[in-house]
């Protein structure tokens, strides 16, 4: 008989946080995948577990999975782990569960933290539909393009966000999403934990200094009738020029001022506003 992949969610901040039934799978399980074995040999001494670890991230998942794969169709029993949450939440694991299934082996959930549900449960935001997207893209022109790919998504959006960027995503995500309420959840479960509630335009303020430190979530409400943001006044990058010399701007800094908001240089700015016009 194939052997089980068991998908063991572990503690995001506080070991107090481990379930039972991890702790036991943990034990017995033939071996366990890991990130980062010293990290996780910490959580195991912590609960007097001695099993064999091996590594498992992002630049050996593909070959690992096809190894995993081979021992689990001899029998093996092997338990995956992150190194906080729950495996294939923003963290290796998908190759690996596929591989599984593919091979004809159990896959098997052990339940747990997961930071952006934590996050959105006391963000005092609506949680009756969740919209989780990970990582923001670190370039300004990709985050501003992601942001604008779910101003329409009905339920409350949630990005995992790096301190020394957390200021610049959210000034982003006010002129791109527009003045919604939101929450930024740092360091969920451990010492420093805290929770920052209020419109983009105050957060962004609040956390534009740039020695931010912890690990972030960003929850944000829906589009709701009125959440208009620059981006999406203008429909396109000539329609926003348009509108920002209607303002009052002359040409040129109509022109500067719309390819900042839209992530892009001046220069490429004014190829698109070109290509628009020829296109009538």
């Amino acid at each position: 008989m194939p052997g089980t992949l068991f998908l063991v969610a572990t503690p995001i901040g506080n070991l107090g946080d481990m379930s039972f039934r991890g702790v036991e799978i943990l034990k017995t399980a033939d071996l366990i995948a890991c990130e980062d074995t010293r990290h996780t040999r910490k959580l195991l001494n912590h609960f007097g577990i001695s099993n064999k670890l091996v590594s498992y991230h992002e630049h050996n998942e593909a070959e690992r999975s096809a190894e995993f794969a081979a021992l689990l169709t001899e029998g093996t029993n092997i338990a995956l782990v992150s190194d906080a949450g729950t495996p294939g939440i923003n963290d290796p694991g998908y190759k690996v569960t596929l591989a599984a299934l593919e091979c004809g082996a159990n896959v098997v959930p052990i339940p747990g933290p997961a930071a952006f549900v934590s996050a959105a449960i006391i963000s005092g935001l609506p949680t009756d539909s969740l919209y989780f997207g990970g990582f923001l893209p670190s370039k300004k022109g990709d985050r501003r393009r992601r942001l604008e790919e779910v101003i329409s998504v009905p339920g409350t959006l949630i990005f995992y966000e790096a301190p020394h960027r957390v200021g610049a995503s959210l000034a982003d995500c006010h002129e791109v999403l527009g003045d919604r309420q939101a929450a930024v959840a740092r360091e969920i479960t451990k010492l420093h934990e805290e929770v920052v509630r209020g419109p983009l335009s105050e957060l962004k303020k609040h956390f534009s200094a740039a020695n931010s430190r912890g690990e972030f979530v960003l929850v944000i409400d829906r589009v709701k009738n009125g959440d208009v943001g620059p981006k999406q006044a203008g429909s396109s990058l000539t329609g926003r020029i348009a509108e920002l010399e209607n303002e009052g701007l002359e040409h040129k800094a109509a022109l500067k001022k719309a390819a900042k908001e839209f992530g892009i240089s001046r220069s490429e700015a004014y190829r698109e506003w070109q290509s628009q016009k020829e296109r009538g």
